[in-house]
């Protein structure tokens, strides 16, 4: 009687062999499977089995030696009971609300592009409908225009919803941009006062500037003559605090990005010292997730002169190297790996997720597109690799790489990722905007910048995730220190965060 497959695996895992779909149909069809993975280790096979690639052996079959674990500042303090539950005591509970994968269907036409923006001016102003205190009802502008003379003075007050165009500062600091609606288009001046008459949350802004792109509602009147709307008031998507959804499992879920394998400056050795402590740690055994947000490999041809930065110079090469990596982990951890801009997907965002080629070199990983809302045990994520921050650090003067997060509560308060069409983010014009926040997360997780915060904003933890390669020439040349290999674990019971480092 042929072996049964919950029978087979437990072989398979002790032998570190990836069970591929090509391998689980070959072994359940020998006669004797248990004897032909014995065959292919003492052989030292790499799971090519001819005349079908069975499988890879995704492990060193020799045990590597032990590595001495020394923690930065020792271990960060953490409470069993902001803690409370083991990975292997809960369930496996991964609920995806939205990922582009199988459901692009744009060919990029100008027709295209209309409808996205269109889809976002729509759904944007029904949140700020929503969520603003607006003090009378938005009209289009083409009417605002053509009924201008109702709506000069302080007690006439006009409201508007649009897309901004070509903001800037004037001279004096005021702020002046054009607002647009599929009727119309009208300028805009906020004005940067002094003194009595200053309004903190006004100059805030003033400060900032706005991002071309961006939906919002403004408030205000007409100057005498027609031709400039005072703005009053500017009325963003986002409600004024969000209340977290708490998980009934006190599991927990772990964030990293920009693993970069393949790269030279790749932190291997930082790896392992991270994979041992997932094996010894009482922490560690609570993690029942952890959350991959993109650039898992360097990539080939991303930038010019790359080749000569890296050590594994074939794509897939890079790809097999950090499978092996993540079977280090122990096997309660359930990865969700989403794509970045350095990864085999196409540029254009939203990505859809890996090739099921690459994917069939992984065991325990959940596979999504970039970004990606899901839930894990009732708790709501966003995970965005942040590619978008670039446009926002170039676009918002309050914005820098040393403090990312800044971006972050810039894209909520918008409630869209990458506003800015024609920038440093490459976009694909969607039917359905697929970069809006639909819902707001518990969790807001991103990567991209190398750096490493978490941080409360209006009731969602901002987390923006660590990585694990070493500064790179590049950001050398730009001054930039990166804040590598630290790991952020959140409790989705209890929200508790903690931080390890492994530098």
């Amino acid at each position: 009687m042929a072996a049964t497959w919950e029978e087979i695996f437990p072989h398979i895992r002790r032998a570190k062999i990836l069970p591929t779909k090509a391998l689980k149909e070959e072994l359940l069809a020998h006669s004797d499977p248990i004897a032909l993975i014995a065959s292919m280790v003492t052989k030292g096979e790499t799971g090519m089995v001819p005349p079908t690639n069975i499988g890879r052996v995704i492990a060193p079959v020799s045990t590597p030696e032990p590595l001495n674990i020394k923690f930065r500042n020792n271990l960060p303090d953490w409470k069993r009971e902001d803690f409370p539950m083991d990975a292997v005591d809960g369930e496996l509970d991964i609920d995806i609300h939205y990922d582009i994968t199988g459901n692009s269907i744009t060919e990029g036409k100008m027709g295209d592009i209309k409808a996205a923006f269109n889809n976002r001016l729509e759904r944007l102003r029904k949140l700020i409908i929503k969520n603003s205190k607006l003090p009378r009802s938005p009209m289009e502008i083409a009417r605002l225009q053509a009924e201008r003379s109702r709506f000069q003075g302080r007690d006439n007050i006009a409201v508007a919803i649009g897309l901004v165009n070509d903001p800037r500062h004037t001279k004096n600091g005021h702020l002046i941009f054009s607002i647009e609606d599929s009727t119309g288009e009208m300028t805009c001046l906020l004005m940067n006062r002094h003194g009595d008459d200053r309004i903190l949350e006004h100059s805030r802004i003033i400060e900032a500037g706005l991002m071309p792109d961006d939906v919002l509602g403004v408030s205000g009147t007409f100057s005498t003559n027609g031709d400039l709307f005072y703005v009053d008031d500017l009325h963003f998507p986002m409600q004024d605090r969000h209340h977290k959804a708490h998980s009934e499992q006190g599991m927990s879920v772990a964030f990293i990005s920009d693993i970069h394998v393949g790269s030279k400056t790749f932190l291997e050795a930082q790896w392992h010292k991270m994979a041992a402590w997932f094996n010894q740690d009482p922490l560690a055994r609570t993690i029942k997730y952890l959350v991959l947000s993109g650039d898992c490999v360097d990539g080939v041809g991303i930038y010019p002169g790359q080749d000569n930065e890296l050590e594994i110079k074939d794509l897939f090469g890079q790809y097999t190297k950090f499978a092996e990596l993540l079977e280090l982990l122990p096997e309660w951890v359930e990865c969700i790996m989403l794509p970045g801009n350095h990864d085999a997907v196409r540029p254009a965002e939203p990505q859809p997720t890996l090739e099921p080629e690459i994917q069939q070199d992984f065991n325990s990983t959940t596979f999504v597109g970039n970004p990606c809302d899901f839930s894990l045990n009732g708790v709501r994520l966003l995970s965005y690799h942040g590619k978008s921050i670039d446009d926002f650090v170039a676009g918002l003067r309050t914005v820098t790489y040393a403090d990312p997060v800044e971006a972050m509560r810039q894209m909520l308060r918008r409630r869209h990722l990458a506003p800015q069409w024609g920038g440093k983010t490459p976009l694909s014009p969607e039917p359905e905007d697929g970069l809006i926040i639909r819902e707001v997360p518990d969790i807001f997780v991103t990567g991209h910048v190398h750096g490493h915060e978490c941080v409360d904003f209006r009731g969602t933890t901002l987390i923006c995730s660590s990585t694990w390669q070493d500064q790179t020439s590049y950001q050398r040349m730009l001054g930039f220190q990166p804040k590598p290999c630290m790991l952020t674990v959140v409790n989705l019971g209890t929200h508790k965060t903690t931080a390890i480092p492994f530098a």
